[in-house]
């Protein structure tokens, strides 16, 4: 997967086939707007150009919230197949979720056992439901994402926790369990990335990923 930041379309085009160069690969799985800035629309339509091309085999955007996606895929000529967001029990986004479903946008979490800035592995509802299933907090929160329909994407450098995240295909959370966990939703993320906040829109605007 590469993530392309916002950028116009000679740009993107450009870091497109640079990202290509660089691994030598004739094609890439998946290619994602990063960010609903700058000239957005103009860095799609170097991505469409390069997903007809076949240069692409799916494209996505990431941190798109609902009203943003609901105008981009009401504009666009290829919409989004995936968006990558923040997902986990303290920051569930249920709206956001349906609008993906009614654009069949492939939801994909980012940051799925709290980033860091929650701490699931202590909460004793959690430890409870865990223990029910014979599986761990990080088990229960992956499982839970996955049944709302979510890829999750956990980040992990340890072996023994990349199989353990795998394990998760041999249970399943009841109904009573999903809304037991649906309680922790905070109704807003908690974390570093302020999108409403126009100090961040502007640092981000003045990063550059590619050359």
């Amino acid at each position: 997967m590469w993530v392309q930041d916002m950028a116009s379309y000679e740009t993107a085009k450009a870091a497109i086939d640079a990202s290509l160069e660089k691994t030598g690969l004739e094609y890439l799985d998946l290619y994602l707007l990063h960010q609903a800035m700058k000239d957005y629309f103009s860095a799609w339509r170097a991505m469409e150009d390069a997903y007809r091309e076949g240069k692409l085999k799916a494209i996505g955007v990431s941190n798109f919230y609902p009203f943003v996606l609901t105008n981009f895929c009401e504009t666009v000529a290829i919409r989004p197949m995936v968006n990558q967001v923040e997902l986990h029990p303290y920051f569930a986004q249920t709206e956001a979720l349906k609008t993906m479903q009614y654009y069949d946008v492939v939801p994909e979490a980012w940051a799925p056992l709290g980033g860091g800035r929650h701490n699931p592995f202590e909460n004793e509802m959690l430890q409870a439901i865990a223990a029910a299933h014979r599986k761990t907090v990080g088990q229960v929160v992956l499982r839970w994402n996955v049944q709302r329909g979510v890829v999750v994407i956990p980040k992990s450098t340890h072996k023994e926790r990349i199989e353990e995240n795998f394990a998760i295909w041999d249970f399943a959370l009841t109904e009573e369990e999903m809304e037991q966990i649906n309680t922790l939703d905070l109704g807003y993320a908690g974390t570093a990335i302020k999108h409403f906040d126009p100090d961040f829109v502007r640092m981000c605007t003045g990063r550059t990923i590619h050359d």
